[in-house]
């Protein structure tokens, strides 16, 4: 692969993770406004679900697979697990906590998924090679972090003039407030934490869907339909107020076309040209810069603090993460250096006993 060819992933993901991170500060933004959080997710699954199947419609129209049953419960799974459920948690948790703090929960994602992949068998640990003790040691940090993230706070290190009052955890004395703020925050640990898991569970069920029904434009076009069903269902189950779902001013309607045509849309596309191209490992690499661009936002944007239990939590979440893929990716690249020098001692092998072959033809000519 040339230089041009490398550079390409890699400002795929950039891009990808500089969408979902702006998608976050304007949904956090419209969230403190009221906005429910299923109405948001249906119609940005509605919206991505039109955009995707019109480009579908274009690029994949004549190369799709058939689209069987099996299929089709593995892409209702994948909806309900990866798109209404998982953005119901994680706007949840966005709600009670901030931006910078939900971004670094997802950061759990790849380590959740590995531990996952060990329970199903899709994943091989050797606990004697220094890769299987590194995938266990990044495991192992990522969960400390995110326990630190979820327990402790510490102290703010803004200066709490320049934060909004939208919780007034630091703005005032009453202990009532205070207590509040701490419960929201623990709520928001909870809700965030399932929201990895089933995020997680979507990569292995995503796994499946790419072996079985490769064209990801038709796939995600599909799956946001399905998830917009899903949620709009949910919606009128949990609360069937008519009036939550008219969007009324300019930053509403924005922030939920930008969410469906960009976030729910193109960069679920780009996330998995990534992983065809480069593999699960890359493209899991690139998360924790959602939380770094996120984190340039907040002040700009949103004027929230940031905490030293975030602070402290996020580097063991990152550290952890980085470490867990280093060894995962050194595992691969030692596995196609074993596969190499097997190919190597196979050919050696064909051209010795194509050697003994020609040697004992000469050694034993045929009588006339």
């Amino acid at each position: 692969m040339n230089c041009h060819g490398q550079l390409r992933p890699v400002a795929a993901m950039i891009a990808v993770n500089l969408g979902l991170a702006v998608v976050n500060v304007l949904i956090k933004q419209i969230l403190n406004r009221g906005v429910n959080h299923l109405v948001i997710i249906t119609y940005r699954l509605s919206i991505a679900a039109v955009f995707i199947s019109a480009i579908a419609f274009f690029l994949e129209r004549k190369s799709r697979p058939k689209l069987t049953f099996q299929i089709l419960c593995y892409l209702f799974s994948s909806a309900l697990l990866g798109a209404t459920i998982t953005q119901y948690f994680f706007l949840t948790g966005l709600k009670y906590t901030s931006a910078t703090f939900s971004c670094a929960f997802i950061n759990l994602v790849p380590a959740i998924t590995f531990i996952l992949s060990l329970v199903f068998r899709q994943e091989k640990v050797n606990i004697r090679s220094e890769c299987g003790r590194a995938k266990v040691l990044g495991t192992l940090i990522c969960i400390g972090g995110a326990l630190l993230l979820g327990l402790y706070r510490g102290m703010p290190l803004t200066n709490p003039s320049h934060s909004e009052p939208e919780i007034p955890r630091t703005s005032h004395p009453m202990t009532s407030i205070s207590s509040n703020s701490t419960k929201n925050w623990a709520i928001g640990s909870v809700v965030l934490t399932a929201a990895s898991l089933t995020w997680s569970s979507w990569f292995l069920i995503q796994d499946k869907i790419s072996k079985k029904y490769p064209c990801h434009y038709f796939s995600i076009a599909i799956m946001s339909f399905f998830s917009a069903i899903q949620a709009a269902t949910l919606s009128s189950i949990l609360d069937r107020d008519i009036s939550k779902w008219i969007l009324k001013g300019k930053l509403e309607i924005s922030t939920v076309l930008y969410a469906g045509m960009v976030a729910s849309g193109l960069c679920y596309v780009l996330m998995s040209w990534c992983v065809k191209q480069r593999g699960p490992v890359f493209t899991a690499a690139f998360t924790p810069f959602v939380q770094i661009f996120v984190a340039m936002f907040d002040f700009s944007v949103l004027h929230e603090q940031i905490h030293l239990g975030s602070v402290l939590g996020s580097i063991l979440v990152i550290s952890g993460l980085y470490i867990l893929l280093w060894g995962k990716s050194k595992e691969e690249k030692d596995c196609v250096i074993k596969q190499s020098q097997v190919a190597e001692q196979d050919l050696e092998c064909n051209m010795a006993s194509q050697i003994v072959l020609v040697t004992g033809d000469s050694l034993n000519p045929s009588s006339e």
